[in-house]
């Protein structure tokens, strides 16, 4: 299975059916879901935080760094992930996130090879990520990146969908721990 399915009548980008008019739907797990996150690359975490802060008029931000020390279960591109991230959350309705890529290789660092820093993901919290996930890959998509195992009880999930060719950047689903470890320094 690939994130890529080009089967069909119609021509698919990235699973999104399209006509010759550009695209025409999103696979149907995604449809009807929410959009509660925006997600950038930055090079700096700090200065990132500084910036958006001053912008939003925030400063309740969540830091946490990712990495297989963190995240027991890790997956790129099919085989187990060594990536490594850190990152910022502030708010929700949606929910800003501001991610540093640290090691690789990952979809963040690819994503810097292409387009450089700035938007990179939509996600979308969902109470279990498994439902969604299975009728993904019932529909021919595997997820690029993943992790999971990452809240204080050994809970919390997230997947990255490649829709780049047919959106322009990568949606995310999103299972939150029900518990977070303390938010770090910045």
């Amino acid at each position: 299975m690939n994130s890529h399915p080009t089967e069909g009548p119609e021509r698919t980008l990235a699973g999104l059916t399209t006509t010759g008019e550009g695209v025409r739907s999103l696979p149907s797990a995604f449809r009807g879901l929410a959009i509660t996150q925006v997600a950038f690359l930055v090079p700096d975490l700090a200065a990132g935080v500084e910036t958006w802060s001053s912008a939003l008029g925030a400063s309740d931000w969540l830091v946490y760094t990712y990495s297989p020390e963190t995240v027991p279960h890790l997956t790129f591109r099919g085989e187990p992930g060594k990536f490594s991230m850190r990152l910022a959350l502030c708010g929700a309705g949606p929910q800003l996130e501001l991610i540093q890529p640290l090691g690789g290789p990952s979809i963040y660092h690819e994503w810097l090879e292409e387009h450089g820093f700035g938007v990179h993901h939509l996600g979308f919290h969902l109470p279990r990520l498994g439902p969604v996930a299975e009728t993904l890959a019932a529909d021919g998509f595997s997820p690029v990146q993943a992790g999971s195992g990452y809240g204080v009880d050994g809970d919390g999930a997230f997947a990255y969908y490649d829709l780049v060719d047919a959106l322009g950047l990568y949606l995310e689903l999103i299972e939150t721990p029900a518990r977070r470890r303390p938010s770090e320094s910045l």
